[in-house]
């Protein structure tokens, strides 16, 4: 059994290397139509610049998980914004994807909070369509839509979750099948637990990425134990490994937040969970020192006994 480990975004080791650098539509307004389209530009090609910079670090660091940032392309959804992001930059989508492809990388991306589909209104679910296919438009810009994957949250309950989770599944038919194909569900700290998401991933055929801090704030009624092997059966249509996310709590006040660097202690009855059933899962540390975090606990699991260290970023479990 193997367990590799992967980062949201920003290599913090690294200087001044955001890949989200973005613009306001207010500032955007304010700019003469030349001055917005150098803009949009420069913005982006300083992001992907950034996000190639990354991409190397992981691999001198032999991370291969990493998740993109969403904000790669600035204004890119915006209803008086829309612009042409692939074709001025087909050169550097391209290298990106090549890179990923030649190291056989695992990549991703996480869409916002916005991007839901449990709302009443239209106009948010048309908003989370458009969101889902920018976010498959760089995908297929890097030629990995075989390989990517975004994953979203059910959203929120409205005041009646049964009614909430119909509407779920019916506003879900508005998204292309392909790129719902590309798509996973995640279980949250507050609203949908990890059972009420499984019962949603089963229905649909998606795959339920676990996270574990999520799990801890928002108990379900049913044992993690007898959850698990259902939660990895949802990932077999799929030719990946399931993914878990992993972080701790800031504090005990503050249970919901995501400590700095992640509490071996926190995770261990999961660790010890997983080692018990051998199945090969991918961690992705949502802490908040990203790559820093992520590197130290791969040196803090490789102390425990039967866990062995073998790259930078993957232990093996024996």
């Amino acid at each position: 059994m193997k367990i590799r480990f992967g980062y949201v975004s920003t290599a913090i080791t690294l200087w001044d290397a955001s890949p989200s650098k973005t613009l306001t539509f207010t500032r955007y307004q304010q700019l003469s139509e030349k001055e917005r389209k150098h803009k949009l530009l420069e913005l982006t090609r300083l992001n992907l610049a950034h996000t190639l910079r990354m991409f190397y670090f992981n691999l001198a660091h032999e991370i291969e998980l990493y998740r993109l940032s969403s904000s790669i392309v600035p204004l890119a959804t915006h209803p008086e914004v829309f612009w042409d992001f692939v074709t001025p930059f087909k050169k550097q989508w391209k290298e990106i994807g090549q890179l990923i492809k030649k190291n056989n990388l695992r990549v991703s991306f996480h869409p916002n909070q916005y991007t839901l589909f449990t709302s009443t209104q239209d106009k948010i679910t048309n908003n989370a369509v458009i969101d889902m296919e920018y976010h498959y438009r760089m995908f297929e810009a890097m030629g990995v839509e075989d390989r990517g994957m975004m994953n979203i949250h059910i959203g929120g309950a409205y005041g009646d979750k049964v009614e909430t989770i119909v509407r779920f599944h019916e506003n879900l038919k508005r998204l292309p099948n392909h790129i719902k194909k590309a798509m996973t569900l995640e279980n949250d700290d507050k609203t949908y637990n990890t059972e009420e998401t499984l019962i949603a991933c089963e229905k649909e055929t998606i795959p339920l990425v676990f996270d574990y801090h999520h799990h801890m704030a928002n108990l379900c009624e049913p044992p993690l134990e007898s959850l698990m092997p259902r939660i990895f059966q949802t990932w077999d249509h799929v030719d990946l490994i399931p993914k878990i996310h992993i972080s701790s709590p800031k504090g005990e006040r503050e249970f919901r937040s995501h400590a700095d660097y992640v509490d071996l202690e926190f995770i261990m009855p999961l660790l010890t969970m997983l080692k018990e059933i051998g199945q090969d899962v991918d961690f992705m540390i949502e802490a908040k020192a990203k790559d820093q975090a992520t590197l130290k606990l791969v040196e803090d699991i490789s102390k425990v006994r039967g866990f062995k260290r073998i790259s930078g970023a993957t232990i093996e479990v024996k």
